[in-house]
């Protein structure tokens, strides 16, 4: 029995595919993922002001692709195989991405390192609106624009370029100055995202894949979550789990740190470059990795609550692409879930990484002189009545050398702050007992003192 191909209706769905939920900075970070897996030692991030014409191009001096490969490339859903190590999944990012921006996408590429032969093409949805055709435009000499050739001159390498910004400024015809403040402040958010994400690549940790990454021409650090340069921060012990989903065994690696206590920084400024993009309580948690580029900074994946006196922690997960199933990782590379197969064994290694950076934390309270015992009174002058109780002592309490000294001394009360019962609670709980504990000290929490 035949069946029956049904294409999907153009104009409708390239139109819900720009509702990935992509913004600015996670659109580019996906174009660069590209540029890494065609071995780029260098990309270009490049973003030009000029009202309707402003534009966006991502350049790099990677392998680059021939007119077949391009073609391929271009298409949703592209149909190709990914290596171990390489950052695409799905085949859609180069395209979802870039057109959650822009309503026009080209692309251009240079395989040959000795001719300038270049090949390029582009997603225009006006085309689309008017044909409702899944049609890519082939751009000959004339249609690509300097913008286009010139980082194609001297290297193989492809180029991707983003014009008419209708998602990227929020205005149809972007002029005046509030549409250049809003770029320069998406500039900024592009270069702390990209050297967050590209860390590992920045700063020539993974090996043989040393990455440049230039804004407008700038470099762009990178921005260890970590802070590893730090002489008072701590490295717990490593743990590897084993892990199989799908029939695909493997291993995620767990890398647990604590930052110092702020007055151990090797400086204010420094203190201040640690609190990441999101500030302190929400940068503390899990770093997520998938080859060597992060997905997921901050948070506890339902693990445990958010709490200022764990801030200070901070734990590399890292997986490879074939543990993706067990992830749950989504097109857009930017959700994860933790597997339930080690969620136990995840929540035991944090367990010690939260106590040590409380007790980092609380440093100061810790170490803080104890206060001087009061005086006894002085002879024939009795202790005032207002303090005096049955046992004849001050606040009822039993003077230790009136005690009988062949009995045990009583174990002294652990008082617990209502953030560490939440705390101890939370640890002790089941995954389905977790949110109900949640709940009752939530409302706890809330409840006025009487």
């Amino acid at each position: 029995m035949s069946g029956i191909e049904m294409i999907p209706s153009a104009k409708r769905l390239i139109r819900s595919l720009r509702d990935m939920g992509y913004d600015f900075s996670q659109a580019v970070a996906d174009v660069v993922d590209n540029s890494i897996e065609a071995r780029a030692t260098t990309v270009a991030i490049d973003i030009e002001f000029d009202g309707d014409d402003s534009w966006v191009r991502i350049a790099d001096n990677g392998r680059g692709m021939k007119p077949e490969q391009l073609r391929e490339a271009m298409r949703y859903g592209a149909d190709r195989k990914y290596d171990v190590d390489d950052l695409g999944k799905f085949g859609l990012g180069l395209k979802t991405a870039s057109m959650s921006q822009c309503e026009c996408l080209s692309v251009a590429s240079r395989w040959n390192d000795s001719r300038a032969d270049i090949s390029a093409y582009s997603w225009d949805l006006n085309h689309i609106e008017r044909t409702n055709r899944w049609e890519i435009l082939p751009l000959d000499r004339n249609g690509m624009g300097p913008a286009i050739r010139e980082p194609l001159k001297e290297t193989t390498g492809t180029v991707v370029l983003w014009q008419r910004l209708d998602r990227l400024l929020g205005y149809k015809h972007p002029y005046g100055e509030s549409s250049r403040k809003r770029l320069s402040q998406m500039c900024r958010e592009v270069e702390v995202h990209l050297g967050m994400v590209f860390h590992r690549f920045l700063s020539g940790q993974v090996s043989r894949r040393k990455l440049k990454l230039l804004l407008n021409g700038n470099p762009i650090k990178p921005w260890d979550p970590f802070c590893r340069s730090e002489q008072k921060t701590q490295e717990l012990q490593r743990v590897v789990l084993p892990i199989e989903a799908e029939g695909v065994r493997g291993e995620v690696v767990i890398e647990p740190f604590v930052l110092p206590h702020q007055d151990d920084f090797s400086s204010p400024e420094a203190f201040r470059q640690a609190s990441g993009p999101a500030n302190w309580n929400q940068q503390q948690g899990f770093y997520i990795y998938r080859a060597d580029r992060m997905i997921q900074s901050g948070g506890w994946s339902n693990l445990r609550a958010p709490d200022e006196h764990t801030k200070l922690a901070r734990i590399a997960v890292s997986f490879v692409p074939a543990q993706d199933e067990a992830f749950k990782i989504n097109v857009a590379k930017m959700r994860v879930q933790m597997p339930a197969q080690i969620r136990d064994a995840v929540r035991e290694a944090v367990g010690p990484v939260t106590k040590l950076a409380r007790e980092t934390y609380d440093r100061k309270k810790k170490s803080a002189p104890a206060p001087a015992p009061t005086p006894a009174p002085a002879p024939n002058h009795p202790t005032p009545p207002s303090t005096q109780h049955s046992s004849g002592t001050p606040n009822g309490t039993v003077p230790s050398h009136t005690q009988d000294p062949g009995r045990e001394s009583p174990p002294a009360t652990v008082r617990l702050s209502l953030e560490e019962w939440k705390e101890r609670m939370l640890a002790a709980a089941t995954d389905v007992e977790r949110p109900v504990v949640e709940g009752v000290l939530g409302r706890l929490q809330q409840a006025p003192v009487k």
